[in-house]
């Protein structure tokens, strides 16, 4: 590999993404190239490095350890997007900020780690619906809550979790007492 192919474009944009809590703990992360923080041990360690650099900081972005990082806090949650070194940040910007809006629509605008944890499973569908393998599916939030909204309304009542049976019960109760 020359050095020159290094700097081509290509389709692989993110290299990971990760939730943290207040404490620097995860809630969420999803890494994407296998060739950059490979383990659980260095993931874990990286976010931890990531976490105290941030936390404080009012910056929207840092380079650490080869990789742009871009990132936001909100309440109690910490949410950023790595790329490599020479990617772009507005890209990453981008996808940060999809992220950050949809989470805000869907759990409507209540972004904080205890809705979150009860959510987790929309959560994973929303980084689902964002990227794949790394390589940027949507950045539009508004069609990406569309998405997700009309993924959980089809799921069968035999694949939805406990939680999901148990909403779905307290609204159709809900409805029926409306009436």
């Amino acid at each position: 590999m020359t050095s020159e192919s290094l700097f081509e474009p290509t389709l692989y944009n993110i290299k990971g993404i990760a939730i943290l809590d207040n404490d620097g703990n995860r809630i969420l992360a999803k890494y994407y190239d296998r060739n950059v923080l490979s383990t659980v041990k260095e993931q874990k360690t990286f976010e931890k490095n990531l976490f105290n650099k941030t936390h404080r900081a009012n910056d929207e972005i840092i380079m650490l350890d080869g990789l742009t990082c871009v990132y936001r806090s909100n309440v109690d949650l910490f949410f950023y997007v790595m790329g490599s070194s020479f990617e772009n940040e507005l890209i990453l910007m981008t996808v940060l900020q999809c992220l950050f809006e949809s989470l805000s629509q869907i759990l409507r605008k209540n972004v904080e780690k205890r809705v979150l944890m009860d959510n987790l499973d929309i959560v994973m569908l929303v980084l689902d619906e964002i990227c794949d393998n790394g390589i940027i599916l949507e950045a539009d939030s508004a069609s990406l809550v569309q998405k997700v909204a009309l993924r959980t309304d089809d799921i069968p009542l035999g694949e939805q979790t406990v939680a999901q049976v148990f909403q779905s019960a307290k609204d159709q109760i809900k409805w029926s007492l409306l009436k």
